[in-house]
Order: structure tokens, then sequence, then C-alpha cells
């Protein structure tokens, strides 16, 4: 399975370089000791058979779900950029053209992004996505281990430069396995923070993206929706 990178956790370069600036330093958060942990404490019961992309987008969670503050962001067309990657071999073989992709490359998906405009228009961007539990695991662990497989590497995107580093975090004792990563974008003498957090459970993949505060704040209500029978 080809997996696109970038956008598949719901950044893509494009975007971040619109994104307002935040600090590395106030996340406070511990690494990992690897990317993927499997528990035993499931906390939402899992989903034995695929959804299609139309039940998941019921299960995303909208304005009235996150509170007041929060504005829908309309969705953006998918984009084939000229893109590559520079000191990343891993992602580089993962095909370098994919990175505006938009989408882990799952056959049923739905994705929703909001900003807050209470704090400096931060943003939190929720992707769901269904397949078989092997292939949902197998492919998510794949970018994950790809992407903080290296530590610092370069997208090229056109004639913009973005700087990425990345690093291991530890996901919340949900679901069936979890990854999370802290990733920094630089580019224009600005740097820009973001926490991806995903979330397999069962049949089921949720990955929360943004500002790291509203990503923590906002994980357990998005695995609660996606899980929630209909």
């Amino acid at each position: 399975m080809r997996v696109r990178f970038v956008a598949a956790l719901g950044v893509t370069a494009a975007a971040l370089l619109a994104l307002p600036a935040c600090s590395a330093n106030n996340t406070g958060a511990k690494q990992a000791t690897s990317t993927s942990a499997r528990g035993s404490k499931p906390a939402h019961a899992g989903h034995s058979a695929p959804l299609s992309s139309t039940a998941l987008k019921t299960r995303l969670l909208d304005e009235h779900d996150l509170g007041s503050g929060y504005a829908r962001k309309p969705e953006r067309p998918t984009q084939h950029d000229d893109v590559s990657v520079l000191g990343c071999p891993a992602l580089n073989d993962m095909g370098g053209d994919a990175a505006m992709g938009g989408s882990l490359d799952f056959p049923h998906k739905a994705k929703a992004a909001f900003t807050y405009t209470a704090s400096s228009s931060s943003e939190v961007s929720e992707e769901l996505y269904s397949d078989t539990a092997g292939k949902l695991s197998t492919g998510t662990g794949r970018i994950f281990d790809a992407m903080t497989g290296c530590p610092q590497y370069q997208v090229l995107v056109g004639s913009a430069k973005v700087d990425v580093t990345t690093q291991r975090m530890t996901a919340p004792r949900l679901g069936d396995e979890r990854w999370s990563q802290l990733l920094t974008f630089s580019a224009d003498g600005r740097d820009t923070v973001v926490k991806q957090t995903a979330i397999r459970n069962g049949s089921m993949l949720v990955i929360v993206s943004g500002s790291p505060a509203l990503v923590d704040q906002h994980l357990d209500e998005a695995l609660a929706k996606a899980a929630a029978t209909r």
C-alpha cells in the first residue's frame, strides 16, 4: 500500500506556511519508548467490519461538540504540487509527490478541520479511516515509524522549503493501538508546532492533529463519537 505521508496525518506543507507560530517549549511531554503501543485498556468498543465513508462523516466532531470559539474550515481541494523530501530516505521512498495528497490511502475516510479563534487562531483537525484492523495497523505504523525515524528532514513544496523536526510521544492508553508524535515545522523564520495522535479501535482509525493543547483536549471526545453506534 502506498502511504501518503505528511498530509495523511492532518498536515500539509502548504497549510503549515499559513499557520500561526507556536512555541515548542510549552508541550512538557515525554518521549515514548516505542512508536506504537498495544494496551489492555480499550476505552471504547471496536468495530468488526469496516464502515463506509458516509458513515464515518456522521461520526466526525462538529462545532457543537467542540464548543464556542470553533469554526469549521472549508475543505481544501487535493493538490499535487512539486513536492520532494530531503534527508529522510524512508519518507522519500514512499513518494515525495504524495506529500500533498491529503489522506492516508485507505478506502473509507472522512475529515474535518477547525480554527479556534479564542486562542490566536489555533487549529485542530480530525480524520477517520476504516479498513481491516490489520491494514490500519500496518499502514499507520509504517508512516509513524518513517516520520519519527527521521528526527530532522526538509520538505520542498515548489520553491518553498520547510524544515521538519519530529519527536515520538507517549499516547494515551486508548483503543487497541496508538501512536503520537510532535512535529515542528520551520519556514520563513517561523516555527509551527503540531501534535498528531492516532488511535486504532478495531477497524476504525481516529487521527487528531493540530495545536498540542487542542489535540489533548479533544482526543477522548473524538474517539467516543467515532466509536458510538448509530
